[in-house]
């Protein structure tokens, strides 16, 4: 046999894959269904109750009925097979042959009288000649039908031989359910006789045709298979009717509102009728015209506030920037005054220069929420950035008393970000860490892999909670507000410097303990717009722990510095 071509296997191939796509996408989309839609899966979960009821229902039905038919038809057939067999038993037993042919006449004459229908079904008889060591004037089976003496089952040949035949033949008339040549069922009712002039025994079997029984039950069977089809379709299509009434209001809700989370304020459902469904439909239609105007109502406010931001921070610009020269020329000349004079100016210079830092973050949240922030991107090595920072810095750690550390085992790490959003991050993070240091060491931490560059600002000093770190990017929030501040800031640099980050497409996150200090992490994509799973750099020590961090100096460090971090 020539084996099959490249090309036919290749179809074969090409068609089992196609099978298994059109199954696994079958599959999927069932699953769907049953996951997203309320009306699929109470259909679905209709018809599989109503399956396994009417299943065992069936099953049940079919049984008492198959039960009762066998039993039925089993009394009448041993009553006529006892009968028949008793009749041959006595014209066997009382007849005046004596040679071969006498006796093949009365075996001819007597048996075909057990044949033909009996109780609704066909009979047959067997006459077979039992083991014996005597000549026999019957040597060989003799029957009406296609069934032979290999057919008889074995436990009813062996009841039929220990019988007596001379006994009565309600005792020793055995019985025997049997496959019949065709394969259909049957029963043979056995006995044994003997035959003149010698009494030699012999077997013989009624055998009974279950044809027209079994097709009794095939018909039954049928019926019910036909009912529980029936049954099945009409139990899902009213589940259909039903769940598509009690349901379908919800199915339209859950798309209105589907709608109306997107911004589709003007959505609403259809209101059909007056009964529940309409009830529900109408007060749902309320319930969005409300928050509707409660949306477009706040939504004016929030402009009217950002408006009101911007203007005040644009008009006070001028007239601030008056008082700050103002306050500059009295600052420079502040040695000539009085001492008392001479206080009162330090503080109104401090005062203008917060105002005005106040000012310029009130202007950069008002472009915030107004959607006109934009990134300058270029080419950025945060080295340079960081090492930038530290130097703008260094006034107010030395005052602090904090020194400022790098830690990191990378030289140069280039990212695409816009230099002075992320100046502006790590400023705020250092600045906050110097603030909160408590004349303890601060280390920067910088780590970098494929997809992310990641710079940890860890303090020693106060730290705060957890409940601390959630608030913390939040506007205006300060964990302690009766805590005097070093450097008098807007409580705004945090927020700022999370929308920046969120500009970038990265992540800042706080950490903080009690007594342990704190750590914010600003974690970036190396190329923007591409993501990432997880930061290069720990953010506390329980990440450090669980993954140590192979360090090297990008400036010096103390051995100390590197096990605290």
């Amino acid at each position: 046999m020539a084996g099959k071509s490249p090309k036919t296997d290749m179809a074969l191939q090409g068609l089992v894959r196609l099978r298994d796509s059109f199954r696994r996408a079958t599959f999927h989309r069932i699953a769907r269904l049953w996951r997203r839609s309320l009306q699929f899966k109470t259909v679905v979960s209709t018809l599989l109750l109503v399956a396994l009821a009417g299943a065992g229902i069936g099953a049940f039905l079919s049984h008492q009925i198959a039960d009762s038919l066998y039993e039925e038809r089993l009394t009448q057939f041993r009553t006529e097979a006892t009968s028949g067999l008793s009749k041959v038993k006595d014209n066997f037993r009382d007849t005046a042959a004596s040679d071969r042919e006498g006796t093949d006449r009365l075996v001819m004459d007597t048996l075909p009288l057990l044949e033909g229908q009996g109780a609704d079904a066909q009979r047959t008889y067997l006459l077979t000649p039992l083991p014996t060591e005597e000549p026999l004037y019957v040597t060989s089976s003799v029957n009406s039908g296609t069934i032979t003496a290999s057919g008889i089952p074995v436990a009813l040949s062996d009841a039929v031989i220990a019988s007596d035949a001379t006994a009565s033949e309600t005792d020793y008339v055995f019985w025997s359910p049997l496959e019949l040549a065709n394969g259909e069922p049957g029963i043979a009712f056995g006995t044994k006789v003997t035959l003149p002039p010698d009494s030699s025994e012999y077997a013989l079997y009624l055998i009974y045709d279950l044809h027209s029984m079994q097709a009794t039950l095939d018909d039954i069977h049928r019926i019910l298979w036909i009912a529980g089809f029936l049954l099945l379709a009409i139990s899902g299509t009213i589940a259909w009717i039903v769940a598509k009434a009690g349901l379908g209001a919800v199915s339209d809700a859950a798309a209105v509102s589907e709608k109306l989370a997107a911004g589709e304020l003007q959505e609403r459902m259809e209101v059909k009728g007056e009964d529940e469904v309409a009830r529900l439909a109408a007060s749902f239609n309320r319930m969005a015209g409300t928050l509707q105007d409660q949306i477009t109502q706040l939504a004016t406010l929030s402009r009217m506030q950002q408006v009101f931001v911007s203007d005040v921070s644009h008009e006070l610009r001028t007239p601030l920037t008056t008082v700050r020269m103002a306050a500059e020329v009295l600052y420079e000349a502040r040695d000539s005054f009085d001492p008392m004079y001479r206080r009162s100016t330090e503080l109104l210079y401090h005062q203008v220069e917060r105002f005005q830092a106040l000012l310029a973050d009130l202007l950069e949240i008002s472009r915030f929420d107004a959607g006109a922030a934009a990134l300058d991107l270029e080419p950025t090595d945060v080295f340079h950035i960081v090492r930038d920072v530290i130097d703008a810095t260094e006034p107010l750690a030395n005052n602090c008393g904090s020194e400022v550390v790098v830690v990191s085992k990378e030289s140069s790490c280039v990212v695409d970000a816009d230099p002075r959003r992320i100046e502006r991050i790590l400023r705020n993070l250092l600045v906050n860490a110097l603030e909160h240091g408590e004349g303890e060491p601060i280390e920067i931490a910088i780590a970098a892999s494929e997809e992310a560059v990641g710079i940890a600002v860890r303090d020693h000093g106060i730290g705060m909670t957890e409940e601390d770190a959630e608030h913390v990017f939040d506007r205006f929030w300060r964990a302690d507000p009766a805590r005097a501040r070093t450097t008098g800031g807007s409580g705004l640099g945090l927020s700022i410097a999370t929308e920046d980050t969120r500009l970038h497409g990265g992540w800042l996150e706080a950490w903080g303990e009690p007594g342990n200090g704190s750590c914010f992490r600003l974690t970036l994509p190396r190329r923007h717009g591409a993501g990432f799973d997880s930061s290069p750099v720990p953010l506390s020590p329980r990440e450090v722990a669980a993954g140590p961090l192979a360090l090297t100096a990008a400036a010096p460090i103390r051995e100390e510095d590197i096990d605290a971090y």
